[in-house]
């Protein structure tokens, strides 16, 4: 029979002082399992350090390591993609560069995959160092987009997983730019398998996600697989229009009734901002969908790639 392949797939960001630790390791990985031909691809998502630097000078030393570097920074799902369309191992595991993930876990990974598991995802039990606010904000999200979603978003759960080639297919046909790959892993479906581990912390430099950036995440990941927020913004219109209603027949009556005074004035300032409130927040969520509309219709190319070797 043919040697199965694996390609590890680490996309990079200012990994420069990352990456030796990360090289030592991973190859350590793949000396221990001579059984697989081995392709570790790493993908320069747009440095500013010297991290392409670095991954040349480790292509050099050791064949086994491919790489592309992309035009620009274009994040890390789009990085991920280039690294789907370009890996030609039987099985790909995807890994940050910073040791978060650790490469000795790839090992159980690959005995599920021999017992014919084709998603073989790592469940983290710790998350690292992460600031409390981070921690409850993430747990609160991931909740959050449970409800929002019919698919089966899975807690603490990220990018650390080993997709068989079925899987690797799959995802390379869905092209759209505004990517959420979470959500698509859950989405293309096949035989799925749950591994644990204690998440590190990173071993250089500081995560290039704030924030800001965690919470555009967000955004990403309920707007690319529920309609549930546009839904929110018609039940908001339908109760308003009803409290209005409701609102109104009580001051007519009671105008004919017993009449009324002009007065009200507090009463009519707080009504007007709080429907211009609700209408301004109805416009932003139709927003967000529009705009991913239209950044969907120019159809341009995902990423560009500036070099690649080796693949």
């Amino acid at each position: 029979m043919d040697r199965r392949k694996v390609t590890l797939m680490i996309p990079c960001y200012n990994e420069e002082q990352s990456l030796p630790v990360l090289y030592s390791r991973i190859a350590a990985l793949a000396d221990g399992r001579p059984e697989y031909d081995w392709e570790f691809l790493l993908i320069n998502d747009g440095s500013l350090d010297g991290t392409l630097d670095v991954i040349r000078d480790l292509r050099e030393r050791d064949s086994r390591v491919c790489f592309i570097d992309l035009s620009r920074n274009f994040g890390k799902e789009r990085a991920m993609l280039a690294g789907f369309d370009y890996a030609t191992g039987d099985c790909l595991v995807t890994l940050d560069a910073d040791l978060q993930d650790p490469p000795e876990v790839v090992d159980q990974m690959l005995e599920r995959w021999k017992q014919g598991y084709e998603d073989v995802y790592a469940r983290r039990i710790t998350r690292g160092r992460e600031s409390w606010l981070r921690r409850r904000l993430s747990l609160a999200y991931y909740s959050l987009l449970q409800r929002f979603t019919r698919a089966d978003v899975l807690q603490n759960v990220g990018d650390f997983r080993l997709l068989d080639r079925r899987c690797i297919n799959a995802l390379k046909q869905l092209r759209e730019s505004e990517r959420y790959t979470k959500g698509l892993f859950t989405w293309i479906g096949y035989r799925k398998c749950e591994i644990t581990f204690d998440r590190g912390d990173r071993v250089a430099g500081e995560s290039s996600y704030n924030l800001f950036k965690l919470f555009n995440l967000a955004v990403d990941g309920i707007t690319s697989f529920s309609t549930a927020p546009l839904r929110l913004a018609t039940i908001m219109g339908l109760v308003v229009s009803v409290g209005t209603f409701v609102y109104m027949c009580y001051f007519l009556l009671k105008t004919l009734i017993v009449g009324e005074e002009v007065q009200g004035f507090p009463t009519l300032i707080v009504t007007m901002l709080f429907l211009g409130g609700v209408q301004l927040l109805s416009l932003g969520i139709i927003g967000e969908y529009l705009g991913r509309i239209f950044n969907e219709t120019k159809n341009r190319p995902v990423y560009l790639i500036r070099e690649k070797q080796g693949v």
